[in-house]
Parts: C-alpha cells; structure tokens; sequence
C-alpha cells in the first residue's frame, strides 16, 4: 500500500513528525484525545517498521504518519488515526491481528486488518480480478466506512510521492487513481479530495497537457487576478445591500476539471466561460436563497444554467446553489452558494458526519446511504466484471431529479429513463414496467428524463422477461443488473426446457422410463447439483441426452437402441434428413400419430418457451419440413430440411435434433425468409417490389443489390412472413408486376 510510492508528504521529504506534532494536530479539533493511545501506537509502529524504507530513501515510517496526518485534517477519532499509523505492520512487519486487539483494542484490529486485505488488492489487474478486488474493497469498507477514509489518504500520499516510482508502475497507478480512488471520494462528498487525487493522476498521465494548462492558467492570473478581486468586491457589496452576512471566495479551477470540461465541450482554454468558480459561505439555509434571489436582481442570470441542489441534494450529500450569472462587460460568473456546513461537507464529505463517533448511528442519507446500496449489489448474483461496470457507471454519473406523482425525488444519472426509474422505485415495479407517463403524456420506456420530470410507471400483473434491447439503454447499474439477471434466468429456463425434452425423447427412444425422483438418485454420477441443473446442461449441449439415460441402466449402450439414427458418414447427408422424424401441425390437417408427436421437439417460433433461433441467410417456415441444429450455449438453430448449409453438420449427428411446428394458428408472428428478386434497371422498380410486400402484409427486414446487367439489377430481400403459403403468395405476386419484374424466387438458407 504505501512501500510502493515514495516518500512523505508534498513539501520537504525527510523530515519526520514527532510524537507531540501528532497530538497536536488532533487536540486541535479533539482537545480529549487519548494521548496514551496515540503514542503507543506511535512508537510502536516505528520499532515495528524498523529500518524499512522507501523508494526515495526515507524511512518507511513516514509514511504511515503521513497518512494519519492527512486524516487529521479531516478530524477523525482517535481509533481511526491510530488504525493509519498502524495500517501496515500487519502486511510489512511481523506484527499480528491478535497482537494488534491485545495491544490496542479490536476495534483498532478490525480496522487494520481490514486495511492489510486491501493493501493485497490490485484493481487494474485484468477485468476478471480488478471486479473481484473492488468487490472486496466494498465489502470491506461495508464493515467500517472508515477503512476507506484511511485507505483514501494512503492513496494520496502514495499520489504525491508518486515520482519516486519507476516510469512503468506510475502509469498503472495513477490510472487506477483516476479510475477507482477519485470517483469514490467524489461519491463520498470528499470534493477536495478528489480533486487533488484527479490532478496528481492528470499530471502522471498525461504530463504535457498538464504542463500547458498550468502555464497558461499562469499566463492568465497574470492579467486575471485583479479582475478576480473585483468580481469578489462586486459579489461581496451586492450581497451587504441585501443584508446578507457572509463570505465570498473566488477560486481556480482544477487542471484536470478544465482538461475534462475542454475535451467534452470542444473548446480551447480562452473559451471556456468558467474558469474561475466564486463561493458565497452563508449562515443559514435561508440566507442562501436571500444571497441567490440578490445576485438575480443584481446581474442577470444565465437560463438553463441554474441548479438547486440545497432543496434536492446530490446522491453523495452534497447541497449547494449553483447560478450563472452576466457582471458587467458580458463576464459570465459562476457563483456558489451554501451554508458553512455544506461546504465542511463538501469538502470533507463521509468524514464530516458522525458515522462512527459517540456511537451514533450511520446517516442513511447521502455518500453512506449510496455506499449501503452499491455493497448490496454484491447479494444480487453479479459477476465481477458486471458489478465493476456498474459500479463505475453510479461512480462517474451526473444526475437528474425527478418525481413520482406523489411528490418523491428520485435520483438518477444523466440519460436515465423510465426503466431506470422504476427500478430505482422498486426490483418489482421494474420487473413488471410496461409503460410510462411523463409529465402527464404517455412516453416510451426508453425516453429520456430530463430534471423535474414527473414520472407514473404502468405496471403488468407479474413479473416479464424484459427485451434484451433494455440493458444497453439503461443508465442505472442497478437496472442494468436486473435486466441481464432476468434475462439470464429466462435463457435458463429455456435450456431447461429444452433440456427436459430431449432427455424424455432419450429415454423414449431407449425405450426405458425415467421419473425425477429417480433421476434426484443418480445426480452424483452426472455431476450436477439439481435435476434443472441436469436439464440445463442437456439443453446447453454440455451434457448428452444419451448420458442421462445412462446414468439410470448403465447397461445401455446406444448402438443397441431402437430406431437410432444412423451414422452421419454411414447414411450420407440425405441419410440423416430421412432420420430425423419431422412434423408440421396445421389448420386442416390431421393430427399427426402419436409416435410423431413423442419423437419431435414443438417449434412455437421465437417467442416460445425454448431458446431457437432460425437459420441465417434465409430463415425458415412454417410450412417447411426442419431439422434442428444443437449449438452448444446457444440453443437450437431451425434450418429447412433442403438446406444446403445443413451439410457442415453432416460429421456431427449429436448436434441434430427431431423438431416439428407446433404454431398457434390464431397467433400472427411473423418468421425469417429471403426473396431474390430481379428487376428491371428503371425509376420506380424499387418502390413497386416494395409496395408489392407491404400490400401481402409481409414486412421487409432488410434489402441488399447484389449486381446485374445494364439494364436488370439483382437484390436480395429478407422478408418476415407467417408461414410457406404467405411467402409462395408474395413472390407469386411479385412475379405479376409485368416488366418491373423479372424474377423472384425464394432463397434456401
């Protein structure tokens, strides 16, 4: 954790703060600091850490006092400041958690050791582990927020040591900084913090375009520093004739934040319109909105340009009056507006409330309140590498406030919808969304919000599977993950379904019976937990049907079944398609016999309980005779039998499966076909082949030239259609548009 990074603290190196420094700085703001507690911890971290140093040449020692130093700044307790001058005996010296709860407390021991997991953590690793590190970084911090106030100011120290480190380990640390240790300081309302985190890692990253902000942010307080002066005066007189006390601040912008703000918005450095913010530090939540409504009557506002987070705060706690507004010259101010308290706050964020102190409860608003909900993410089944992303989505967000119709605020990141809003309600009311009201309007699930919207969620009686379009349009990691979950659990119990059948048709053409209560016996030998579980893998092709029926009468040998298909090689292609027992079930039609019936799969097109997809480059019909291809983790692959691509499976005949239709007459969905369609090279051709499909209720789902002759022009149509009898009527009228044109044929996938 810190042995990597350097020496002490920004400033002179080697100098090391003494026994009293340290207690001082506490008894600055905790006059009843334990002093007995603080010196043995003290002294024995330093005989602990020895003659360790660091990478500059100082004693390692430093470095932890260090740390403690940074966290007095922020004033926490004395356990916390102890844990930051023990933080690394555990992994460094020969020092132990027992001996730690002995000698300090096990409140000091937990928090150590809490630390020592985390030093081992390395969150740019690749993906895989840099998910499975964040997620023990939370859960850690779960346990006591403080573990990462401490573990926060060890990665600023480690920051400003940072040049002491080999070019090749600075790049991935600081990326790491700018990846996972700024935005959760900034999620923890520690805006200064973060700040300095972002602008130590811009300035490792990308030196030069550091180097060039600073010196031209020089160049410009050069001439802008007297206009800085007086745009405080102004601020200060306008707020005094309003008999609003307080105090104005004017301050630069961060290197990094100005570098962001340029690269987003397109604009050089002399444009950019708020380069200098100007904070007015007020008493009272009265006296802000006094100061705000005198600066508005003094110099007018920019509109869209005002926010409100006093009455709505951000999701971290932060609370502020953000306001626009043109002094004289059309110089646009940026004015900051909040109590004393709020810019504690904003500054120290987490660490400015009593989480832990006097044993008073944890706020369950703001920074805390969002922390709880991102480590309960960690119950909801989420890989590593998904909670990762959405973590970093709920870390690096901006935010909308919308309302419910009843009046609650809901917040959420920039270019949410309606989906995220329901999930953010409630996991049930977003499982069961269906539609949405904006403002009173009907408005699509994946439109997006905008501030002060008012949003009514339209809910079905149960819980659907959600359109797998929804994940990528979401803003929310907590929608985002709901979606895939049910998305995931649908799939499976596709798959089991799927599998279900095609262990029954095993054990049928075995001509052996099977119960579940007697398959639960044998789940040991198929090495699967559950019999879902069992069925699941069959129908993922990660277990054989055959393998099953085995498992059952180990005497079984398949080449001894009735009714097996032949060998692929043996048979030959037509060998197999004649093998495969396939049915189609239509108005009209007698039934087929009940020996069909038990042999095939039922195809009930996409939206069925199985997870089939249709052949590509041509699809196929209701009407066609199919084989089914088994696709390991995908599901079944319908082909019509005269398929030519049928023949790549030929060395496979495991992967085919006896499938028939079993189509709901009464239902209109539409399946896959390809037309190819010759027309004559003239104006209009195009439109007529079009018109043509539209008046047989057919849908065109993509259109393609594929090339001609001077005067014909060839293309090819992807066409959704019922079923073989509406595709015969579509290119039987398409044959009948006279010279336009010249051929039209179906085509085989």
């Amino acid at each position: 954790m810190g042995r990597q990074c350097g020496a002490p603290a920004k400033g002179n190196q080697a100098r090391m703060m003494r026994q009293h420094q340290l207690i001082e700085r506490v008894q600055r703001y905790n006059p009843g600091a334990d002093e007995d507690l603080l010196n043995r911890a003290y002294v024995y971290a330093m005989k602990a850490h020895g003659a360790q140093t660091r990478a500059s040449g100082d004693p390692y020692f430093t470095h932890p006092l260090e740390v403690a130093a940074i966290l007095t700044d922020l004033k926490l307790d004395d356990a916390t400041i102890a844990a930051a001058v023990l933080h690394d005996v555990i992994e460094d010296t020969a020092a132990t958690r027992e001996e730690i709860d002995r000698l300090f407390g096990p409140e000091i021991g937990r928090l150590v050791e809490g630390l020592t997991k985390l030093r081992r953590l390395d969150l740019v690793s690749k993906r895989a582990e840099q998910g499975e590190n964040f997620r023990k970084l939370l859960l850690a911090v779960a346990e006591d927020v403080r573990v990462l106030l401490v573990k926060l100011a060890d990665r600023l120290h480690n920051m400003r040591t940072l040049h002491f480190v080999p070019p090749t380990k600075r790049a991935r640390i600081a990326q790491e900084t700018l990846d996972i240790y700024a935005p959760l300081a900034g999620r923890m309302g520690m805006q200064g913090m973060r700040d300095e985190l972002e602008d130590l890692a811009f300035r490792h990253l990308q030196p030069e375009a550091h180097a060039m902000i600073l010196a031209r942010l020089a160049e410009m307080k050069q001439g802008g520093a007297a206009q800085v002066e007086r745009i405080v005066g102004e601020v200060r007189e306008t707020m005094r004739a309003a008999g609003v006390e307080g105090d104005v601040h004017g301050r630069q912008k961060q290197p990094y934040s100005i570098w962001r703000k340029m690269d987003r918005k397109t604009l050089s450095l002399e444009k950019l319109s708020d380069i200098y913010g100007f904070r007015v530090l007020v008493g009272t939540v009265d006296d802000c909105y006094r100061a705000l409504g005198a600066a508005h009557v003094a110099w007018p506002c920019v509109m869209g340009r005002f926010k409100d987070y006093v009455s709505t705060p951000k999701q971290n706690g932060y609370r502020s009056l953000h306001s626009t507004v043109v002094l004289p010259g059309n110089r646009r101010v940026e004015l900051q507006i909040r109590t004393r308290r709020m810019h504690e706050i904003d500054e120290y964020g987490i660490a400015a409330h009593a989480l832990y102190k006097d044993g008073g409860a944890a706020d369950e608003t703001g920074a805390y309140a969002w922390l709880r909900r991102t480590i309960a993410m960690l119950n909801e089944g989420a890989s590593p590498e998904e909670f990762l992303e959405h973590t970093k989505m709920e870390l690096f967000h901006d935010q909308v406030f919308c309302f419910t119709p009843k009046g609650r605020l809901i917040a959420l990141p920039r270019g949410a919808t309606p989906i995220d809003f329901a999930y953010a309600l409630h996991s049930d009311v977003g499982a069961r969304a269906q539609g949405a009201k904006v403002n009173g309007r009907i408005a699509p699930l994946l439109a997006k919000l905008q501030n002060g919207d008012e949003v009514e969620i339209a809910v079905a009686d149960a819980p659907t599977a959600p359109p797998p379009a929804w994940e990528e349009a979401v803003a929310t990691g907590k929608a985002k993950a709901a979606i895939r979950r049910a998305t995931r659990s649908a799939a499976r119990e596709q798959f089991s379904g799927l599998g279900r059948g095609m262990v029954d048709l095993a054990f049928r053409r075995a001509g052996k019976t099977w119960t579940e209560d007697r398959l639960k016996g044998v789940l040991s030998r198929l090495a699967r937990p559950s019999l879902d579980d069992v069925f699941v893998a069959v129908g993922r092709a990660e277990l054989k049907p055959v393998d099953v029926v085995r498992a059952l009468h180990p005497s079984y040998t398949e080449a001894g079944r009735t009714g097996a298909r032949p060998d692929a090689k043996e048979a030959g292609w037509f060998g197999v398609r004649r093998a495969a027992n396939l049915v189609f079930r239509r108005p009209g039609r007698e039934a087929p016999e009940a020996s069909e019936e038990a042999s095939a799969i039922p195809i009930r097109g996409l939206q069925g309980d199985l997870p089939v997809r249709f052949a590509p480059d041509g699809g196929a019909l209701p009407g066609d005779r199919i084989v089914g291809i088994l696709t390991p983790g995908e599901g079944i692959t319908i082909y019509p039998i005269q398929s030519p691509a049928l023949s790549k499976f030929d060395d496979a005949p495991e992967r085919w499966l006896d499938v028939r239709w079993d189509v709901d007459p009464d239902r209109r969905e539409l399946f896959p076909a390809r037309v190819a369609v010759t027309i004559a090279n003239e104006p209009g051709a195009l439109g007529i082949v079009a018109g043509a499909i539209g008046e047989r209720g057919a849908n065109i789902d993509k259109l393609r030239f594929t090339g001609g002759a001077a005067d014909l022009r060839d293309l090819v149509i992807d066409v959704e259609v019922q079923d073989l009898q509406h595709l015969n009527d579509v290119i039987k009228d398409l044959k009948t548009r006279g010279k336009t044109v010249v051929n039209a044929e179906r085509v085989h996938a």
